[in-house]
């Protein structure tokens, strides 16, 4: 009897499953489908991915070595190309050493370059502020002043994370302006930092020297 009992329940649940597959079936093909190409989609994206950034490191690299020869304007245009479209990573490093290529010939159009960069509210913070220091660094030669603290003193604070060049730069500004009192100001509050760099405190010891103190003298400030 219990057999019998135990056949009929099992030709039930077929007959509920036969009636839930012609029902639901088409569905879950579908979904098992879409699963599938979601994946396959996914797979050819990394490869994809993979390879675009294998091709920009090459032209990036390639570009670098046109730089290193002196082939500036060459350099120059191929950074240009890949910030244009390279990978995102690379694009961003394109972008920078574009500006920098363009420097060496026009410090002007150079620093315009860097604003753009540092204007560019894609890029993170740290990246931004280092676009201005590139800027302010190509004008500190020629442009007054006013316009290099205008630069500098945003990223002139006690923990900024560009304080000791934006400081550096100041001082070379006012020092070229011929006023040694502001630069020896900035050169001293270099070696005051404990956090300053070395190569940043040695050129600020010899710049406070020219300016007028000694420079050797300065007691880095406990923090």
């Amino acid at each position: 009897m219990s057999d019998i009992i135990r056949e009929v329940d099992e030709e039930l649940r077929r007959e509920r499953m036969m009636k839930l597959w012609d029902r639901f079936g088409g569905y879950a093909v579908a979904v098992a489908l879409l699963l599938v190409a979601s994946v396959g989609a996914w797979r050819g994206w990394e490869w994809y991915e993979a390879k675009g950034s294998l091709q920009a490191s090459s032209r990036f690299e390639e570009a670098v070595r046109l730089s290193q020869e002196g082939k500036r304007f060459d350099a120059e245009k191929s950074f240009n190309d890949l910030a244009r479209d390279g990978s995102s990573g690379y694009r961003m490093l394109a972008r920078f050493r574009a500006a920098a290529e363009a420097g060496k010939s026009d410090r002007a159009g150079g620093a315009r370059a860097y604003d753009a960069l540092a204007a560019d509210t894609s890029l993170t913070p740290l990246l931004r502020d280092l676009a201005k220091v590139h800027a302010a660094l190509l004008l500190v030669d020629t442009a007054p002043v006013s316009e290099i603290a205008a630069r500098m003193e945003p990223l002139n604070t006690p923990t900024g994370a560009y304080r000791h060049s934006a400081r550096e730069i100041l001082g070379l500004a006012h020092y070229r302006a011929g006023d040694h009192a502001a630069a020896w100001k900035f050169f001293t509050l270099i070696q005051t930092d404990t956090d300053t760099p070395p190569g940043i405190r040695e050129r600020a010891q010899i710049m406070s020297a020219l300016a007028g103190g000694t420079g050797a003298g300065v007691t880095p400030a406990t923090q």
